[in-house]
């Protein structure tokens, strides 16, 4: 799960895979859309709009869906941490 702010659009993005074309998009809550994987219908991603705004009122951000998150704490991949992408790591 990565998690990415856009500062000029202020915009929290939480991304389970990278973004594609091919996504849905739906207004899940009053800030919230969700992208969904086109054939599944699975929750890939979400972009919580009016992100800092949102916090700086004391308003609480709900996300309605079931996460369903598995903890993969030893896939943690310390490169990536570091700013070195996996495939520049195996390229060294």
């Amino acid at each position: 799960m990565k998690f990415t702010y856009d500062s000029v659009g202020d915009i929290l993005y939480i991304d389970l895979v990278p973004q594609y074309p091919e996504q849905e998009s739906d207004m899940i809550a009053d800030t919230v859309v969700a992208r969904t994987n086109p054939q599944t219908g699975r929750v890939e991603n979400f972009e919580i709009l009016f992100f800092t705004r949102t916090l700086q009122a004391g308003r609480v951000i709900e996300v309605p869906v079931d996460s369903g998150l598995i903890p993969c704490w030893d896939r943690i991949d310390t490169a990536s941490e570091a700013g070195q992408s996996r495939d520049a790591r195996a390229a060294s």
